[in-house]
């Protein structure tokens, strides 16, 4: 019997790999299926990259102020009462809870 099955044995092979393949490049990690939700990660981590650059922008623009060459009096102020807790006599102090 097994003789019978012998010259169908590649072909059943070939076959085989074949659904193999093509199941997995519809369904796998990098599948045709999930074409859709890669590019919602995309978006999402597209919109994520560029609130970073612009806070890492703002953040490199007040320490630019902080630099001895061009030294911002307000924006020092500014920190050493947000450190040290002090207020001027004249400010409104309002308090929140975190």
């Amino acid at each position: 019997m097994f003789q019978r099955l012998r010259p169908a044995l590649p072909t059943v092979a070939l076959l085989g790999l074949i659904v193999y393949f093509v199941f997995h490049g519809l369904t796998g990690e990098r599948g045709l299926l999930l074409s859709s939700q890669r590019d919602a990660i995309l978006n999402a981590r597209s919109k994520e990259l560029v609130e970073l650059r612009q806070r890492r922008v703002d953040l490199e623009a007040r320490a630019r102020l902080l630099r001895d060459n061009s030294l911002s009096a307000d924006l020092l102020e500014e920190r050493a009462r947000s450190l040290l807790g002090f207020a001027d006599p004249k400010d409104y102090v309002i308090r929140e809870t975190p």
